[in-house]
């Protein structure tokens, strides 16, 4: 009887997927589970994928919008909260407000990328996740981000597919852009479990008090 080889093999995980310019500095591991690289995003970020990966973030009162081309899979999710802003989202109907632009730039400067390489903006298919009431304050930052980015994109006349906002949980959100897929896994309301995603959002939060507006950007 012939004696079995003692040598092991070793899977090897594949190359990373290419990367479209400008997200370098994104966090890329490979998931064992979904069999693919997965994108991590943070507060204040966004990444937009031309390959088959998952995008990945985790939201308390923060918003996300997973938006893609339908027809050719090239898709982004961000995660952006609106700053302080003492007015509604717009004030007395006139010019759109300090929490309105960095909304809006957080909405625009990921739709121009899709667009930019490959996207049409008759293809695409928006998803929105997130703006839980999860940090204790007077104000709902969460309802304040939902009521934005529906509005920015009643503006724009996109259309939302499907969503899953509100409520008091933070949520597990993994986006598929090639397929148009997402997987929410509502997280337990515990003190521990939310203290990171709390203290994440409250240093964004102060963050975007210090740092200024960013300029007008255009749609294609």
């Amino acid at each position: 009887m012939k004696q079995a080889s003692a040598k092991t093999s070793h899977a090897v995980n594949p190359a990373p997927p290419r990367r479209l310019p400008g997200f370098e500095s994104i966090k890329h591991a490979w998931d064992p589970v979904h069999r693919m690289y997965a994108a991590r995003i943070l507060p204040g970020e966004y990444y937009v994928s031309c390959t088959d990966e998952v995008i990945v973030t985790v939201l308390g009162s923060c918003v996300s919008a997973c938006i893609r081309d339908r027809k050719t899979g090239i898709g982004g999710m961000n995660h952006f909260m609106l700053p302080d802003d003492n007015g509604s989202i717009e004030r007395d109907g006139a010019c759109p407000s300090t929490a309105t632009r960095y909304g809006s730039f957080a909405m625009e400067h990921m739709i121009n990328v899709i667009l930019a390489n490959g996207g049409r903006r008759g293809n695409l298919e928006v998803k929105l996740f997130g703006g839980g009431r999860v940090m204790e304050s007077m104000t709902d930052i969460g309802a304040r981000n939902i009521s934005f980015v529906r509005k920015y994109l009643g503006d724009e006349r996109l259309a939302v597919r499907s969503e899953d906002l509100g409520g008091l949980h933070p949520r597990k959100v993994l986006y598929f852009p090639r397929s148009g897929r997402v997987l929410v896994r509502k997280m337990p309301i515990q003190r521990r479990s939310c203290d990171e995603i709390v203290r994440r959002e409250t240093e964004y939060r102060e963050s975007l008090r210090k740092d200024p507006v960013a300029g007008e950007i255009d749609l294609f």
